[in-house]
């Protein structure tokens, strides 16, 4: 089994594949004090609710990472808990896809591997849109290449940074209000937030589409697609687990099984 980790800055998901097939998956919060052999206990501890254990059932890891302590942790988890090194995205790393970036070095790993699962899974064009701490809009050609794309605020930063800033503007859950009308401030501070980050995807694909041609598969992913997605009208698929197929496949790209 492959154990794919995806490290956020606020969530590390974590997902188990038994050949092609995500069997198991957990997102537990990503934190920078964390010690590798907190670390392990925490994720020994999820693979043992699913009968699983380091040692007998994981033959592989791949680690994408956007938090560079983070990135450290791992490395040496893998380093003292497992007989194998992990694979870690970065420079050097065989994606199979090109990267036609100014800086290929910025591409933050998740991106890059949406991009990897979205080509394979739906083709090209396509337009990846991640909810998380950012709102990040991954863009694939055609021909499979990384492209661009864009970045907005995340939906729980803008909002914190909203609730922080008003004095009065309550903490809300993040769903979709009975009406666009808010008749209640929490209600109108739903109906802003979903509707306000679901204007915000429609118009950024919309302008994406301009330059990619209209015949472009826009697949949802992250912790927070679910708050918005049905509020969006550009969104054709949601795959939640994206990144970490993304993951698996160039797992298998630089791995000799």
């Amino acid at each position: 089994m492959l154990l794919a980790v995806d490290v956020g800055n606020s969530n590390t998901v974590l997902g188990i594949f038994q050949g092609d097939e995500l069997v198991q998956h957990w997102r537990t919060a990503t934190d920078v004090e964390r010690t590798p052999d907190d670390v392990a206990l925490t994720f020994q501890g999820l693979l043992a609710f699913a009968g699983l254990d380091f040692g007998h059932n994981i033959h592989g890891v791949v680690i994408s990472s956007v938090v560079p302590p983070v990135t450290d942790t791992m490395r040496e988890m893998v380093a003292r808990y497992f007989p194998f090194p992990p694979l870690v995205m970065e420079p050097g790393i065989r994606t199979g896809i090109p990267l036609r970036y100014e800086n290929p070095r910025d591409v933050g790993s998740d991106r890059i591997a949406n991009a990897v699962a979205a080509y394979e899974l739906h083709g090209g064009p396509a337009i990846v849109v991640d909810f998380g701490t950012a709102t990040s809009f991954d863009v694939v050609d055609a021909a499979g290449g990384f492209v661009g794309g864009a970045i907005a605020p995340g939906i729980h930063t803008a909002t914190d940074a909203l609730v922080q800033k008003a004095a009065r503007l309550p903490n809300v859950e993040i769903l979709a209000p009975p009406t666009a009308i808010g008749r209640s401030t929490t209600s109108a501070l739903q109906s802003g937030i979903v509707y306000g980050f679901a204007g915000l995807v429609d118009g950024v694909v919309a302008r994406l589409r301009e330059e990619l041609g209209p015949d472009v598969t826009v697949v949802a992913t992250g912790g927070l697609a679910p708050a918005v997605r049905e509020a969006c009208r550009s969104i054709d698929v949601h795959d939640e687990w994206l990144t970490l197929k993304g993951l698996r496949l160039i797992w298998e790209r630089n791995t000799t099984r």
